[in-house]
């Protein structure tokens, strides 16, 4: 700021998971690499504290394994974006995402361009460039940009984090789990045709999806928020908490309502929606749903919401709860992820 140096930064979202981060540093490096004299230094910042980083296991396993530390890395408690904007110094670019959340409405104006794979919720006015595609990925998004700019940009590090990035966020390109598309099959075969040393899809997939689910020795605190999102209206905050163990199992830990009320209330969420998947042998999805909140009001419209839900279907079965505060669901469209159930509870709200 003090130097009236002009910064572009690139983000994904709060959730900060590996789409969001991979998509970020490649982005941010193609552009810095690609864009003719740049005024701008591109600066690719993950959205979480860097305290959080840790729990973003599946992350610092990929980006450990290509040799990349987390001392090299920004995140969002380091850059002061609020004050770059108010000196007229930021461009923003998201990836992965592309409504900032309510805290963040301010930069909305220094959005220069988005990539995402969400259904858009929002028109943006011109020249702000929206590339929003239904892919399973935005790290495929991220693929195709780069692979139409200039020869010789894309090394073998990039291609290693964007094709593990695409086979985690695609399980393994199977079918049977509801998100691959052609576009992202595609771009898996052009990273291994130009780096035809890449290690088999099924050991990084395999060895991302066990860092992904290990949760071993997380407190319910660090669980809820090693993959948050947050919906708001402008009364209500909500959290919606990825989590990777079966429902009951999480449903069982001890202290377990005392630590969504303590979480809650020390946030200031009105509520929170955990929602728990796990796959078979055959890359199969089991999903279910617990909605807590204080609130009865609040917790009968969530439920309601959800139950009955048409954009996608959710076919919920309700399953015994051991709180009145918290109702719980087996979720029969497996298909559905939080990336479809999110505009629910928004509405909702």
């Amino acid at each position: 700021i003090q130097r009236h140096q002009e910064i572009h930064v690139v983000m994904g979202n709060e959730a900060c998971d590996l789409d969001s981060t991979v998509s970020a540093l490649a982005l941010a490096y193609f552009l810095a690499q690609s864009s003719p004299a740049a005024r701008a230094a591109f600066i690719p910042v993950l959205n979480i504290p860097r305290a959080d980083f840790a729990l973003r296991t599946e992350t610092t396993f990929l980006l450990r394994d290509q040799g990349i530390p987390a001392a090299s890395l920004i995140f969002r408690d380091e850059i002061d974006l609020g004050g770059l904007h108010r000196a007229g110094l930021l461009s923003l670019t998201l990836v992965d995402h592309h409504v900032l959340p309510g805290a963040d409405a301010a930069l909305e104006e220094a959005v220069v361009e988005v990539l995402d794979h969400r259904p858009l919720e929002r028109e943006r006015a011109l020249p702000c460039q929206v590339t929003v595609e239904p892919v399973g990925s935005c790290a495929t998004l991220v693929t195709e940009r780069i692979a139409q700019g200039p020869p010789g940009l894309l090394d073998r590090t990039m291609a290693t984090l964007l094709r593990g990035t695409i086979l985690l966020d695609c399980i393994n390109l199977s079918p049977a789990a509801g998100k691959v598309t052609p576009r992202d099959v595609a771009c898996v075969a052009l990273l291994e045709e130009r780096f035809s040393e890449l290690p088999p899809r099924d050991s990084i997939f395999g060895a991302l999806q066990a860092a992904k689910f290990d949760v071993t020795g997380l407190t319910t605190e660090q669980m809820l928020r090693k993959d948050l999102k947050v919906v708001s209206s402008d009364e209500l905050v909500l959290a919606v908490s990825g989590i990777y163990v079966d429902l009951e199992t999480f449903l069982l830990r001890p202290g377990l309502l005392q630590d969504l009320d303590a979480f809650c209330q020390a946030r200031g969420y009105a509520g929170l929606v955990a929602m728990t998947v796990s796959f078979n042998e055959r890359h199969e999805p089991t999903r279910k749903l617990a909605v807590y909140s204080r609130c009865e009001t609040l917790r009968g419209t969530l439920c309601r919401a959800l139950e009955e839900a048409t954009t996608p279907s959710l076919h919920l079965q309700p399953l015994a709860s051991p709180w009145p505060c918290l109702g719980a669901f087996a979720q029969g469209n497996a298909l559905a992820s939080r990336k479809k159930v999110l505009p629910i509870l928004r509405a909702a709200l």
